[in-house]
């Protein structure tokens, strides 16, 4: 439709609605964010072509054979889990990968029948959409701000940061080598090299780079490499620096500290 004839539908449903509703549908118009999703900035599409160069570069699963840790955890689940990183593939990708019989959503627990049962789906990553409501609802403003991202992995929290804020500088954290040169070749790439750095190390042996952060950003990075004990001393050392923002996405079935 274009725009001319758009205009003119839109128009003809507000003159259509009911003289007792109009207030409210104006209002819903006026503040409504159900158009967000259709609106579509660069920002976005940068984001998403790094997604898509991320892809062609990964197995479909996302991970390296250099996890050990985290692969070993994913085996001994109780249940069969397959890890579909959310960063690289939303819903729609998803649908298509399974339509396409590279992906399945389910699995058989009898072999040859029809009794199935839903895969469990993790992610290691935050989602396109996780990333930017985190930066323009979540953050305040990040003008001259530090932000940490702890296990950096893909690189996507510090992409999004250099696109969706002011932050003055972006540091990842990752103690494997292999997304390490992976979120070198994305930074150069695309041209984020003034703002971004990736350090290769385990992060309890930064201090120093802890204690500059404003922010600090930590997506379920611990429960591979920490008991609960070290998870829960890392935490409080954190809560009770000087921080001005703690983004933590902590996935436990229990809290680690009783």
């Amino acid at each position: 439709m274009e725009l001319e004839a758009a205009r003119r539908a839109v128009l003809a449903a507000v003159r259509g609605t009911r003289a007792a509703d109009l207030p409210r549908l104006l209002h819903w118009m006026r503040n409504t964010h159900d158009f967000d999703e259709l609106v579509v900035s660069n920002d976005d599409v940068v984001l998403r072509n790094i997604a898509e160069d991320l892809r062609n570069r990964l197995p479909i699963e996302a991970m390296f054979t250099s996890e050990h840790q985290a692969v070993q955890k994913i085996h001994q689940h109780p249940l069969p889990m397959i890890h579909v990183d959310a960063f690289l593939y939303d819903d729609d990708v998803v649908d298509s990968l399974c339509e396409e019989g590279k992906m399945s959503r389910s699995y058989c627990t009898e072999c040859g029948s029809y009794k199935t049962a839903s895969l469990e789906f993790i992610s290691h990553s935050f989602s396109l959409m996780e990333l930017k409501f985190l930066y323009q609802h979540v953050l305040p403003d990040l003008t001259g701000k530090v932000v940490v991202d702890v296990g950096s992995r893909l690189g996507a929290v510090l992409f999004a940061g250099y696109l969706y804020s002011s932050a003055s500088q972006l540091y990842g954290v990752e103690m494997n080598a292999d997304f390490c040169q992976l979120q070198e070749i994305m930074i150069t790439k695309y041209e984020f090299i003034d703002r971004i750095k990736v350090v290769h190390a385990d992060i309890c042996t930064q201090p120093s780079l802890l204690q500059k952060a404003d922010v600090v950003v930590m997506n379920n990075v611990f429960e591979y490499f920490l008991d609960r004990q070290e998870q829960a001393r890392f935490l409080l050392s954190l809560v009770s620096s000087q921080l001005s923002f703690l983004s933590c996405c902590q996935c436990q079935d229990q809290p680690m500290v009783q």
